[in-house]
């Protein structure tokens, strides 16, 4: 498959209680994140209030990002569980680290 030479992040988002989660992949992170916290995200995010942001992979080119988040969505939620915990043991929001308005 070919794709431009963009660059790319895989993220995942969950609830305070951490218990349903979110893959997407997108070319600019603050700016999805700003659009699920807003409610101008996906549908799924803002049914299941998904705004927290507990993971997230940078990768050069956004095709490998978006074969990634192909990956990560055929995952059993454990596995996704311990991906984020390998990262980010006590699945904190993130979202301050990507200093959002």
């Amino acid at each position: 498959m070919l794709y431009t030479f963009k660059q790319g992040h895989v993220y995942i988002m969950s609830n305070e209680y951490r218990t349903t989660f979110y893959i997407g992949v997108t070319s600019d992170l603050k700016t999805r994140v700003w659009q699920h916290i807003n409610n101008q995200g996906s549908q799924f995010v803002k049914k299941y209030k998904l705004f927290d942001l507990v993971y997230y992979e940078y990768f050069e080119r956004i095709g490998d990002a978006i074969d990634r988040e192909k990956q990560l969505k055929n995952w059993h939620k454990d596995w996704k569980v311990n991906l984020i915990q390998s990262v980010n043991p006590q699945m904190l929001d993130l979202k301050t680290n990507l200093d959002l308005p």
